[in-house]
């Protein structure tokens, strides 16, 4: 599939004003440098949403929100992402460049959905001629609305109903089969997937049909859920039943519920509580995780309460933990043993099931319910085994307000500080070990205010190898900054996404420095020197460790070394 370039995102965002962007949809008062409004994203009384023209970004200190213009278009107005671009092109005045819009249409794609699109038809069409399924859904609580929402249809009891209908000819049945609607057996025979179920349509974030779950009529019929198999279109790890309904049935997503089943999404739904979403008949995966993050910037899972659910639930949390960057919540919902939520909101009804929502258990108290489960926490060797546990499960988490908060409590059981490094030392035992970090940390949120200031640093890789945190982050950030000089900060941000460290990127990015451009970039060159300084002190000490090993050329570049900080010295 083609990709945009760089410098053409690049050069859309600098020709674009994200106040004009935000302002067209949120109402904005400006406040100092800034414009603040209550965040469009969640809930909120006074107003904690700041757009920055100088920095072309918006941030929300409540709920974590934040992005370019490109981001918010996305969240905002719901649009895709290659449609947000065309967006802002239209308002620019700029063409998309034509070649990148032929190659993202993906030439064996389309014609992939269209035989979906068919399929369901051919099932919802089914559904209307099947007494024994209708039968089974009005048993269910569904109501004729409901059904059509979520497009639900039947797949008859047959080996070629399908087959019989839509692949008519050798191209159709090739498509059909490319798109997981057909089985072949040992002998060559080709088959309908789909036999006597009732079938829910898998829709992608464009509400297109990628492949189906179906689910039997009887007890005595396995598996109880069939899904598609892997295809071009349809791959199960990433994909999450019911949110495109979710999206299209709320502006914004204050949070969205994980269950297992299609039913439970759909009678939820039925029920009114329309942001339930189900992972499709796999664990949660670190791309769910991401997926549903945003989304919602809360996201709570429901498990039965038996030792499965409880293992399901502890998946989830590990394929969590690398997610929760600021301004994201996870929490878990447990249901009485052989309850589900279909069973509970049909037997209690939406007020009761809300009620256990909103009792739901934080991700922070389940994980150390789980990780301290048999120790005691008065003896040494019970805390010792809590620190093996967690240490791991520590250095997944990005840095951030949720991992500053495990790590604080990891000490309030323990007495040793796990976010002072990797070896866990105890308070005060890495006090200038923290003076460096907050050095380079200093230099990333300096880039951050201005990132034209890396323009002025010839050689970031002067200090490529000295041994402290965020070296290679800072090193990136100002060869990403050479490499596409235009970039605002929130630009910057953007592409740095996918980072592990992208959740303290966005924190310090809205913190407001003192000062002016003239003033950042003298006050970078300082602490670049001084980081340039510890470099060659860094390898000043590893050349004298090994004095009697040096070879001729080592012993000059000591020497030169030496020299120099002896003249950084005195001048």
């Amino acid at each position: 599939m083609g990709r945009i370039p760089d410098q053409f995102i690049d050069d859309l965002l600098a020709r674009t004003d994200i106040v004009e962007v935000v302002q067209a949809r949120v109402p904005l008062k400006k406040k100092g440098n800034e414009y603040t409004a209550c965040c469009p994203f969640h809930n909120e009384r006074s107003p904690s949403f700041f757009v920055s023209p100088n920095k072309q970004f918006y941030h929300c200190f409540g709920c974590g929100a934040h992005g370019t213009a490109i981001s918010f278009l996305m969240n905002f107005d719901r649009l895709e992402f290659l449609d947000a671009i065309d967006e802002l092109a239209k308002q620019a005045g700029v063409e998309v460049p034509k070649d990148t819009r032929q190659q993202n249409r993906n030439a064996e794609a389309e014609p992939l959905f269209g035989g979906l699109d068919a399929a369901s038809r051919f099932y919802q069409a089914q559904l209307t001629s099947s007494d024994v399924a209708r039968q089974y859904l009005a048993a269910r609580g569904l109501s004729a609305s409901t059904i059509e929402r979520f497009n639900i249809g039947y797949a008859p009891d047959s080996f070629d109903g399908l087959m019989s209908r839509l692949g008519t000819d050798a191209r159709r049945m090739e498509v059909l089969e490319k798109a997981g609607m057909f089985s072949r057996n040992d002998n060559g025979r080709v088959y309908d997937k789909f036999r006597h179920r009732v079938m829910f349509p898998i829709h992608d974030r464009r509400g297109r049909v990628i492949g189906f779950g179906g689910r039997v009529l009887s007890d005595e019929q396995s598996p109880k859920y069939l899904n598609s198999p892997e295809t071009p279109l349809f791959h199960k790890g990433r994909e999450l039943y019911g949110l495109w309904q979710a999206k299209q049935a709320n502006n914004k997503l204050d949070r969205l519920l994980v269950v297992e089943g299609y039913m439970d999404v759909v009678s939820l739904a039925q029920h009114g509580i329309d942001f339930a979403v189900a992972t499709l008949g796999t664990a949660t995966t670190p791309e769910h995780a991401e997926l549903l993050f945003r989304n919602a910037p809360i996201a709570v899972f429901s498990f039965d309460g038996d030792s499965a659910g409880r293992r399901a639930a502890w998946k989830a949390v590990e394929s969590v933990l690398p997610a929760m960057r600021d301004g994201r919540r996870a929490q878990f919902l447990f249901l009485p043993d052989g309850e589900d939520p279909d069973t509970i909101v049909r037997s209690e009804g939406a007020a009761a099931f809300n009620a256990r929502l909103d009792a739901a258990t934080d991700l922070s108290e389940f994980y150390f319910a789980q990780r301290a489960h048999g120790l005691s926490m008065t003896t040494t060797s019970g805390k010792a085994t809590l620190l093996d546990r967690c240490r791991d499960d520590i250095a997944k988490i990005p840095d951030g307000g949720f991992r500053d908060a495990l790590v604080a409590r990891i000490h309030e059981l323990t007495g040793v500080d796990l976010g002072k490094s990797p070896q866990g030392q105890v308070a005060g035992q890495n006090a200038s070990m923290h003076v460096k970090r907050s050095l380079v940390r200093h230099a990333i949120s300096l880039l951050l205010q201005d990132p034209s200031l890396a323009l002025d640093i010839p050689d970031p890789r002067a200090i490529e190898g000295l041994d402290e945190p965020g070296v290679p982050l800072l090193i990136s950030l100002i060869e990403t900054m050479h490499a596409r000089p235009q970039l605002t900060t929130g630009g910057l941000l953007e592409a740095f996404d996918a980072h592990g460290a992208h959740g303290s990127l966005t924190t310090l990015a809205g913190i407001s420095l003192p000062g002016d451009h003239d003033s950042w970039l003298e006050e970078m060159a300082g602490v670049f020197a001084q980081l340039e300084g510890r470099m060659r002190n860094q390898r000043i000490d590893a050349l004298r460790d090994r004095l009697s090993e040096l070879t001729q050329e080592e012993k000059m570049e000591l020497r030169d070394l030496l020299a120099t900080r002896v003249a950084n010295h005195a001048g």
